[in-house]
């Protein structure tokens, strides 16, 4: 077995990139369903993120919530795609904070994907780059799952970064140098 030991069984079989681009099926398959509750959009209807990873290229379109409930097979393949790619390793992904980039996306009014720099990192990852830099907390929350960094192709980073904080449902950094928007879902906080 690989170092993916989170990875879904058909990502064996097809291979990182193959996975990735058959993925938005296996998320649509909705034979297995979990019934968390709902703290982001009050609304039961369809929720559907579209993801491009800066550092790998894989893409994701992510039906994640369906007919009132979280998809365990799109949370997996979400969870694949936000792994800490320097080691592999991958984490269960809070669907809240799926909950806030679909409510950003809604808010935008912009129908593209989210290019991801960061989702999760595991400790060593995060330890690495706290070392390096100033601007990576110590005990982050992107360790937990609980956080992205993001940017919303062709739209503005600052405007992305006003309607999350906006939302007033957790951590907002606004990142104009590096031109991406930190959300998470910890305590609101905005830096």
């Amino acid at each position: 077995m690989s170092k993916h030991k989170d990875r879904p069984e058909a990502a064996l079989r097809l291979g990182r990139r193959g996975f990735l681009a058959g993925a938005g099926a296996l998320c649509g398959v909705l034979g297995s369903m979990t019934a968390l509750p709902v703290f982001a959009t009050a609304s039961d209807r369809p929720r559907t993120l579209r993801f491009v990873h800066t550092h790998t290229g894989e893409t994701l379109t992510a039906p994640y919530f369906v007919g009132g409930v979280y998809s365990d097979a799109c949370l997996r393949n979400v969870n694949f795609l936000l792994r800490d790619f320097r080691t592999g390793e991958s984490h269960q992904i809070d669907p809240p904070l799926l909950d806030i980039l679909f409510d950003l996306q809604s808010l935008a009014d912009h129908d593209a994907p989210f290019e991801v720099i960061s989702g999760y990192r595991s400790p060593q990852t995060n330890a690495m780059l706290h070392h390096n830099s100033s601007g990576v907390a110590e005990h982050s929350q992107h360790i937990l799952g609980r956080a992205i960094d993001v940017r919303l192709s062709g739209y503005s980073t600052r405007k992305l970064s006003e309607y999350a904080r906006s939302l007033s449902r957790g951590g907002v950094g606004f990142y104009a140098g590096s031109d991406f928007v930190h959300v998470d879902t910890g305590r609101v906080r905005y830096w």
